[in-house]
């Protein structure tokens, strides 16, 4: 052992490694502990694996569980509005991408955050006696670890655990995860998913799949999605350390139904993002698609600029958005058809005080008269809504 080596004495790959390792159980301290376990409830953990996180945590990060929580529901409750603490849509996105951190400890800070959206969070002794009021030794004795194994190096391996967390979850995630990347979902927000390979930052890049169903401990979507957090979560189900309590609804088809029933009217309830976004894919696209091979000139340059716009949610909207999107549907008969029956559908489920009743006879009607417009793809979208179901077939 020498100051400058430390007792654990490794080539410049090692290194790289390990600083991959430790920051990566701090990621998954993050995605798994922090967030899929206790601001949002979709797992529950066994008390050994919850402490080591929370452990964890005190040593690399001098988060508090209570308040990192507080702050996630918050935003959840409040997003992309004035009392988003986070949202680049409000503060931009160098602000929150580059001092994501600051914004957090603001927030963190708040009493009245921390009483409203921090319940049931841990409030034991080690908690009141240690990981509170000592908050900074845990950083502190990473420090004297980090230094004491890996020698001089130890220092930059410490700089970037302390560094790791503030800039991917505080910056990339609240900020890149609010601006761009694709969107799977048209959630009322501006979320994101930045890559559909959820392996750097535990599977918090799927960050649109979380904001359509935020209760769910499974992020990816699609089938070509990929949730690193999910496997390690189905490995301690295995083991018994952990189980899942709550996934993303299933959009169920059973071929053999031939009307709308009160079933269908509930699963498109419950589904209603699922459905939203294979209409986007199955009318809005094919439509769109077709149209764009009819048209010439202006009438091809004003389609392209407002396809996106057909699915997008009122509150996404801007002033430039709303004045391309009349546009297009002024000079394309066809996409303002669909642009209105995607509307009149989402209409249906925030008739929040409307009976079983007045939706089965509403979704029939918007059915009936869907497959009466002589467009294809929305009769054939229309057919399929009807064997929607919550039942397994």
């Amino acid at each position: 052992m020498s100051i400058v080596h430390g007792l654990w004495l490794l080539p410049w790959w090692g290194y790289l490694l390990v600083t991959l390792f430790l920051t990566h159980i701090t990621i998954a301290a993050v995605t798994l502990y922090l967030h899929r376990h206790q601001a949002h409830r979709a797992i529950d953990m066994h008390p050994l694996v919850s402490h080591f996180f929370r452990f964890w945590l005190w040593l690399t990060t001098a988060m508090n569980t209570r308040e990192w929580v507080a702050v996630h529901r918050k935003h959840h409750a409040r997003v992309e509005s004035e009392d988003d603490p986070h949202s680049p849509q409000v503060l931009g996105i160098n602000k929150v991408l580059w001092q994501g951190a600051e914004l957090y400890k603001v927030e963190a800070n708040n009493a009245d955050t921390c009483r409203r959206f921090g319940h049931e969070t841990p409030d034991d002794w080690i908690e009141r006696h240690l990981y509170l009021p000592w908050r900074d030794a845990g950083i502190a004795l990473m420090f004297l670890l980090d230094v004491l194994l890996f020698g001089a190096i130890g220092v930059t391996i410490w700089a970037i655990q302390m560094l790791w967390i503030p800039f991917f979850a505080a910056g990339v995630i609240n900020g890149v995860g609010h601006w761009g990347g694709y969107r799977n979902y048209e959630s009322q927000d501006a979320s994101t998913n930045i890559v559909p390979w959820g392996v750097l930052i535990g599977g918090e890049e799927l960050h649109n799949n979380h904001h359509a169903f935020a209760s769910s401990a499974r992020f990816s979507s699609k089938w070509w999605e990929f949730d690193i957090g999910w496997c390690y979560i189905r490995l301690m189900a295995l083991v018994k350390l952990a189980r899942v309590r709550k996934v993303a609804p299933r959009l169920l088809v059973d071929e053999k139904k031939q009307d709308v029933d009160v079933d269908t009217v509930q699963a498109i309830v419950t589904n209603r993002l699922q459905v939203m976004s294979r209409y986007a894919r199955s009318v809005v696209t094919r439509v769109y698609r077709e149209e764009k091979m009819r048209a010439s000139g202006t009438g091809k340059r004003i389609l392209r600029r407002g396809k996106q716009l057909v699915t997008r949610p009122e509150v996404r909207m801007d002033a430039v958005s709303r004045s391309r999107l009349e546009e297009m549907l002024q000079h394309n008969h066809s996409m303002q058809v669909v642009y209105e029956f995607s509307q009149r559908l989402q209409a249906l489920w925030n008739e929040k005080t409307a009976s079983h009743e007045k939706l089965l006879q509403s979704l029939r009607k918007w059915c009936e008269e869907a497959e009466a417009t002589g467009i294809e793809a929305l009769q054939e979208f229309s057919r399929n809504l009807r064997c929607y179901t919550l039942q397994t077939a």
